[in-house]
């Protein structure tokens, strides 16, 4: 059974995120045991910065002013609250949603609209939390 709501999740992902074409990487992730439910294709992410991203929830004003450090990189804030993280970096983007359970993350590059990476990650949110998840 587990296995199946892997793939529906995986499916889900793949649906409303990569196939917008301005989600580079992306993931689902379970946020009581920072387990990975599904990710893009090479998109991997340890359980430490997974949980440092969920940290970064605990104190938005604190997270905007220091910004966001991921995949070697830091990232400057460009929104923080208790429900969505904004981060840049160049013309890079890191973007961070939680739901009641779940976090969703995602990636751009620069070739690719931050706009519709947000509006695609904050839409699976809401899908999300209509599902109380």
């Amino acid at each position: 059974m587990d296995a199946v709501k892997m793939n529906q999740l995986q499916n889900l992902l793949h649906d409303s995120l990569i196939a917008t074409d301005h989600v580079h990487h992306c993931a689902i992730i379970r946020r009581k045991d920072c387990n990975v439910r599904a990710s893009s294709v090479g998109f991997n992410l340890h359980h430490d910065q997974v949980q440092m991203m969920l940290d970064a929830f605990k104190n938005p004003p604190q997270t905007r002013e220091e910004g966001i450090y991921f995949d070697d990189q830091q990232y400057k804030c460009v929104r923080a609250d208790k429900n969505s993280i904004y981060g840049k970096c160049d013309k890079r983007g890191l973007i961070l949603v939680k739901t009641q359970s779940m976090l969703i993350v995602a990636t751009y590059t620069e070739n690719m609209f931050p706009s519709v990476c947000v509006e695609a990650v904050e839409k699976l949110a809401d899908y999300f939390k209509e599902k109380g998840k």
